[in-house]
C-alpha cells in the first residue's frame, strides 16, 4: 500500500520499467503506455544512452523491433575504480 504523499510514477519511469522487462518493449507499447509520439520516445532513448544505460535493439518474430535495457548506468564511484 503506497502512502498518499508518494510521488506518482513518471512516464519516464514507466518507460524504463517496460525497457527492463526480459522481452523488452516496442515503440508501439511505449506509445500506448505514455501517449507519446514516436519521436519523443526516441529522444528519451537517446537521453537514456547519454546517462550510460546500455540499450539493445532486437527483431521480434512479428516484424517488430523491441528495445531492452541490458545494463543500467554505472555509479561514478565504480567508474573511478575501473
Amino acid at each position: 500500500m503506497s502512502s498518499p504523499k508518494s510521488k506518482p510514477q513518471t512516464k519516464s519511469a514507466k518507460v524504463i520499467a517496460l525497457l527492463s522487462r526480459a522481452k523488452g518493449t516496442t515503440l508501439a507499447e511505449i506509445c500506448e503506455a505514455t501517449n507519446w509520439q514516436q519521436h519523443s520516445i526516441r529522444a528519451l532513448l537517446t537521453g537514456l544512452r547519454k546517462k550510460d544505460y546500455v540499450l539493445t535493439r532486437e527483431e521480434r518474430g512479428d516484424d517488430e523491433t523491441a528495445y531492452r535495457i541490458t545494463q543500467g548506468p554505472i555509479d561514478k564511484d565504480e567508474k573511478g575504480a575501473a
